[in-house]
C-alpha cells in the first residue's frame, strides 16, 4: 500500500509554511449596535495591558448598582437627571447629558429618570474630593476650551475633564484622563510602550468623511530612508468613523483624527507629559524621498511636519 501525503502537508511542501496573520492592535467596537460587537475583544486586550482596570458598556439603563469598586461612567446616549446615593444614604443629583462623566466611589449607586447608555471604566484609585461627582464639560465654569494637542485651532472645542497635570485642567486624576474635543486635523503621533498610555476614541458626533488614520509600523516609519515604494502600501490604515464607535489605541500605535470628529479622548492611566511623539516629519520625508504625489502619498499634517513634535 502506498503512503499518502496529507493534503495540508503537500500544500506546505509546494507553497511553503502557512503563516498566521497577526491580529491588529487597533480594535473597534460598535456601542450603539445590539450586543456592542467588538467590545469583548477591546476588553480582553485592554485589561491584559492594564491590570486593575476593567471595561463595560451599559445600554439603556436607569440604574447602576453599588459595587466595591471605583468607576468612571461616560455618558454616551440619553440624558436627564441622575442621583448618586452612597452606602450611608446620602445623595446628590445633577442633570447629565452626552459628554458628561459620572464618578462612582465604592458602594455608591446611580439612578436616572431616563434611559442612559454608559461606557464604564473600573479604575484602581478613587478620585480626590476636589473632583465633582458629575463632571460636565459644557456646564462647568472650571472647564473651558483649551486649544492644543490634537486640536490646535484658536477656536477649537477642546475641554479637559480629567487631567494628569494641574497646569492644563482643574480636575487632577492619575487613574484615568479625558478631554472632549472636536478634531479637524490632528498631528500624527504615538505613545511609547515603556512610558506612554493607552488611548480610546469614544465617538459622539461626526462630519461626513471623518476618519482615523493608524499605523502599527512606527519603527519602520522612523527609518524613512529605508522605505521603498513597494513598502508604502500598508504602512497606514484609514478607518471611517461613526457615532457610537469606540476605538482602542494601545501604546505604540500611531494615530491621527481627521475631518471633523467629536470624541471623548480617554487615556489610561492619563495624558502623561512628554509621551506624545509626532511622526509627520517622517511621513513627509517618505513622500519626498519616493516622489509620492496626490493619491499615492502618505497622509500627514503639514503644520507638524517641519520637525518632530513631542508633547
Amino acid at each position: 500500500m502506498r503512503n499518502k501525503i496529507p493534503l495540508l502537508s503537500l500544500f506546505v511542501l509546494l507553497c511553503g509554511p502557512v503563516l498566521a496573520q497577526e491580529a491588529s492592535q487597533v480594535k473597534f467596537a460598535k456601542l450603539h449596535e445590539p450586543g456592542a460587537p467588538g467590545l469583548s475583544a477591546i476588553k480582553e486586550a485592554f485589561t491584559k495591558n492594564n491590570p486593575g482596570y476593567d471595561l463595560a458598556y451599559l445600554n439603556a439603563v436607569r440604574e447602576v448598582p453599588g459595587e466595591g469598586i471605583t468607576r468612571a461612567l461616560f455618558v454616551q446616549q440619553g440624558g436627564g437627571t441622575a442621583k448618586i446615593t452612597d452606602d450611608q444614604g446620602a445623595s446628590k443629583s445633577s442633570k447629565v447629558a452626552v459628554g458628561d462623566i459620572v464618578l462612582l466611589n465604592a458602594g455608591e449607586t446611580m439612578e436616572a429618570d431616563s434611559l442612559l447608555g454608559l461606557l464604564v471604566f473600573t479604575v484602581p484609585e478613587k478620585p480626590s474630593h476636589a473632583i465633582p461627582a458629575f463632571v460636565r464639560p459644557d456646564w462647568d465654569p472650571n472647564i473651558t476650551d483649551t486649544p492644543g494637542g490634537c486640536a490646535t485651532e484658536t477656536n477649537a472645542y477642546r475641554r479637559i475633564l480629567l487631567t494628569w497635570h494641574e497646569d492644563v485642567g482643574s480636575y487632577l486624576y492619575h487613574s484615568i484622563n479625558a478631554h472632549r474635543v472636536r478634531i479637524m486635523d490632528s498631528f500624527s503621533h504615538y505613545h511609547p510602550k515603556d512610558q506612554g498610555f493607552d488611548e480610546f476614541y469614544l465617538v459622539q458626533m461626526v462630519l461626513a468623511g471623518a476618519k482615523l488614520f493608524t499605523s502599527e509600523k512606527v519603527e519602520q516609519l522612523a527609518s524613512p530612508e529605508d522605505i521603498t515604494k513597494e513598502q508604502v502600501e500598508g504602512l497606514i490604515q484609514e478607518h471611517s468613523l461613526e457615532v457610537g464607535d469606540l476605538i482602542y489605541l494601545p501604546r505604540g500605535v500611531m494615530h491621527r483624527g481627521f475631518g471633523g470628529v467629536l470624541a471623548q479622548v480617554i487615556t489610561v492611566p492619563g495624558f502623561i507629559p512628554g509621551s506624545q511623539y509626532g511622526v509627520d516629519h517622517f511621513l513627509r520625508q517618505i513622500n519626498e524621498n519616493l516622489g509620492l504625489k496626490a493619491g499615492e502619498a502618505l497622509p500627514f499634517n503639514r503644520q507638524a511636519s517641519a520637525f518632530q513634535v513631542v508633547l
